[in-house]
């Protein structure tokens, strides 16, 4: 290869005004169906799930405690050995989208197992072993195969676009326009939710459910089938596939993701059982939820405004640490207010006092969402410019590893939890007086005061926006010098990498570079 071959024909100056320019790579046909995949991730009512399973499935606390530890510790398992494989995946259609096009149709006929459940075990109690093993098992195998598709699903969206002002754009897009109507399946259920536990209506909670979640199975799944068919990888992997050893230094040698690792391990010990719990078996009925969120919704959308601005005068670690703090400020108000003379059972209280609340945390609601998806792809990023190869499977691996470990413990923890406090299953919204304070604090105070450390490594995240920038830059110009390492790669190169296509389609797209 010559040396001019070898050398960018572009400088570092030319390449840091590159890293703050408006280019455009993904099309407004992948740009729509990158949209729809985000919806897909909220058409559903995983936010009910817990009451499924406790008043439908009707699993014991016990039971869910145990299989959450086995759970845990068959993920440290099986997550390793899937990032090893995936991350030494080369094919014609990329790194992470054969998974993904392979995986959804089993995924999703998996999926709507956990549906029939009720009906082949109707009328058993919450300790009936053979129904707790049927759950164990299905779950366990879902889980499973879901990991093939978690972890390729975080590398593909890294990988979408190699210029950062675009993937911001995108990330905000998609969360914008999708959030006009992802969350009209949960506000609905909510609704027939309300009437059907109040004997409103002739349906059982088991229809119910059944009704809307198998349907909404397989909406998604048409939505993300739809993007993965559409979507194309633009970072270009290394020729050489990384072994396990660089997949290790790539997690030991990437401080950001290190960083949101030890951050989100330490808020983990946050021990809540959320929102929904409060409204229904406190307030009285989930439509409250809906309620005092009606004047919050113009604000949620208008934040999506003050993405742009933010990124241009922030850094990510400042929008990262003020957006957390925020939010965790007004939740500590409505804890001192609700406890003060048992103000938590007063709805005409509560339900202003949480509509206010609402109105301020969406202030950051876009910012918070977007730099959340930013952080991770910049520690993927990170690693490309640190190491000189991308990791994304191992790095992304270690990090949803910690994040499941401590959702087994948290799970764990708050089943044990809602054992001790007297909540007994089945008996919707007439828990005891002693129950309903321990729901409301374990609903807004207690998750925020038991997950205040995890906002300490946060302060110590190592990209401020000068180093970023220049982050950025370099990998510019080593991604034009790979390309053109690619372009002259022998036959049995790229046989090797069965990428010929792909970086084909990724020389095109750096050409806009040298114009």
């Amino acid at each position: 290869m010559s040396d001019s071959q070898q050398k960018p024909k572009i400088s570092r100056e030319e390449a840091l005004k590159y890293v703050h320019q408006d280019r455009r790579y993904v099309g407004s046909k992948e740009t729509a169906a990158y949209i729809m995949y985000d919806a897909s991730q909220s058409l559903n009512i995983n936010k009910y799930e817990e009451r499924f399973r406790w008043d439908v499935i009707k699993i014991d606390f016990n039971f869910i405690a145990i299989q959450t530890s086995i759970a845990g510790i068959w993920d440290v398992i099986n997550d390793t050995i899937i990032a090893t494989i995936v991350e030494k995946t080369r094919t014609r259609w990329g790194k992470f989208r054969p998974y993904m096009l392979f995986l959804q149709i089993p995924l999703t006929v998996l999926g709507l197992w956990k549906w029939l459940l009720p009906a082949i075990f109707p009328n058993t109690a919450a300790d009936y072993l053979p129904k707790w093993i049927v759950y164990f098992a299905m779950s366990v195998i879902t889980e499973t195969a879901d990991t093939f598709k978690g972890i390729a699903a975080t590398g593909l969206m890294g990988t979408i676009t190699p210029h950062p002002v675009e993937r911001s754009r995108l990330i905000a897009k998609a969360q914008l326009v999708s959030s006009l109507f992802e969350n009209a399946p949960v506000l609905i259920f909510g609704l027939l939710y309300d009437l059907t536990i109040n004997n409103k209506t002739h349906w059982n909670l088991y229809h119910l459910f059944a009704g809307f979640g198998i349907p909404l199975s397989l909406l998604s799944a048409a939505f993300a089938m739809f993007f993965f068919i559409v979507s194309r990888e633009r970072v270009a992997q290394s020729i050489e596939k990384p072994s396990v050893l660089m997949g290790l230094k790539a997690i030991v040698t990437n401080k950001p993701m290190l960083i949101l690792v030890l951050s989100e391990f330490l808020g983990k010990f946050s021990v809540g059982t959320g929102i929904s719990n409060y409204f229904i078996d406190v307030l009285g009925a989930s439509s409250y939820q809906t309620l005092v969120g009606i004047p919050a919704s113009p604000v949620s959308y208008a934040s999506y405004s003050f993405v742009t601005p933010m990124r241009r005068r922030f850094s990510t670690k400042f929008i990262w640490i003020f957006s957390d703090l925020w939010v965790d400020f007004w939740w500590l108000v409505v804890f001192v207010v609700g406890t003060i003379r048992n103000n938590y059972q007063n709805k005409f209280i509560m339900l202003p006092l949480l509509a206010v609340q609402e109105v301020f945390r969406m202030l950051v609601y876009a910012p918070s969402h977007v730099i959340i998806e930013e952080l991770r792809n910049e520690a993927m990023d990170y690693c490309e410019w640190k190491n000189g190869y991308r990791a994304e499977a191992m790095t992304g691996v270690a990090k949803e590893l910690v994040s499941k470990l401590m959702n087994t413990f948290q799970s764990t923890i708050n089943n044990v939890v809602m054992k001790r406090i007297g909540y007994i299953q089945g008996n919707i919204g007439n828990q005891a007086d002693r129950t309903k304070w321990w729901i409301f604090a374990l609903a807004t105070g207690i998750p925020v005061i038991t997950g205040i450390i995890g906002n300490i490594p946060k302060f110590f995240y190592p990209l401020n926006q000068k180093k970023r920038d220049e982050m950025y830059a370099e990998l510019l110009l080593r991604r034009k010098a790979m390309a053109g390492r690619v372009s002259n790669a022998t036959a049995e190169e790229l046989a090797a990498i069965g990428d010929a296509e792909r970086a084909g389609a990724y020389l095109q797209n750096l050409e806009e570079l040298e114009q």
